[in-house]
């Protein structure tokens, strides 16, 4: 099954997916990025001056998905404020400097989007952040997640038709993740072809991104579940999991090299830029 919506193209037909919640868990500390999340959460690590979180919402808006519910943990306050920020710095203000009135105008360039922002804990493991979004995500059935550390091109209604087609409980993104160095074919000492950076030829990663039924709340026992530990090994187990393979663009951000890898593609022509 394709998933790449490829630069540029979008997913505008949604199919019943319109009004569908997103999931995203943004309260992990982010330690192997240190250098830049000693004072804020990792989803605000900016790529092209806009922090990732807001280029994965743009993701999901420019399909049509565009009810967001973030799991809030460490720096929590951090996110709260800029999603403040950018409501007031996108639109046009009428101020009333004697009584401190401030009156916002709608305007049509700002994203059309509602952003539920839940504090999770501080400590609590990402199953369980999951589990504390039950109320804010199972009321409307079939619901979307995505870790808030990396980009991709995947088409969401795609995944969604795959999704319903089998019927299990979860369907995860699986990805090729990009080599870290270039790969190299020789002939005894020459060197007969050089990739940069290529994706690897066969193995697949979970991409961070899944379609999900309320059901996989029981999976979940308290906060210090881990998602990708005992839920996903029993979900798979007891045949509940399925894999939607995505053979086009996905990077995630780990570490400073990501970031300054995001940051010089975000220069010429992100793949994962499917908005106008």
């Amino acid at each position: 099954m394709l998933g790449g919506l490829g630069p540029g193209r979008r997913n505008a037909s949604n199919p019943e997916g319109r009004g569908m919640k997103v999931g995203i868990l943004a309260g992990g500390v982010g330690t192997r990025l240190s250098e830049e999340t000693e004072v804020k959460p990792k989803p605000m690590v900016e790529i092209g001056g806009k922090p990732i979180l807001w280029h994965i919402m743009k993701i999901y808006a420019a399909q049509g998905y565009k009810d967001f519910v973030i799991a809030l943990g460490y720096r929590g306050e951090y996110i709260k404020r800029y999603m403040l920020d950018f409501c007031s710095l996108s639109s046009n203000l009428t101020v009333n400097v004697r009584t401190g009135v401030v009156e916002k105008e709608t305007n049509d360039g700002i994203d059309d989007w509602s952003v539920r922002l839940i504090d999770t804990g501080l400590e609590t493991a990402t199953g369980g952040r999951i589990k504390r979004l039950a109320p804010y995500l199972q009321g409307e059935g079939t619901f979307l997640l995505t870790w808030g550390d990396g980009v991709f091109d995947i088409d969401l209604g795609k995944l969604l038709a795959f999704h319903r087609d089998h019927g299990k409980l979860a369907t995860i993104a699986a990805v090729r993740p990009p080599a870290r160095f270039g790969m190299m074919e020789l002939d005894e000492e020459r060197v007969v072809r050089y990739t940069e950076k290529p994706q690897i030829g066969e193995g697949w990663i979970s991409g961070g991104v899944f379609a999900l039924e309320p059901g996989i709340f029981s999976y979940i026992e308290d906060d210090r579940t881990q998602w990708e530990k005992q839920p996903l090994e029993r979900l798979a187990e007891e045949g509940e999991l399925m894999a939607f393979k995505h053979y086009g663009f996905w990077q995630c951000m780990d570490t400073l090299r990501d970031k300054k890898h995001l940051e010089q593609m975000w220069e010429s022509n992100p793949p994962w830029k499917i908005w106008r």
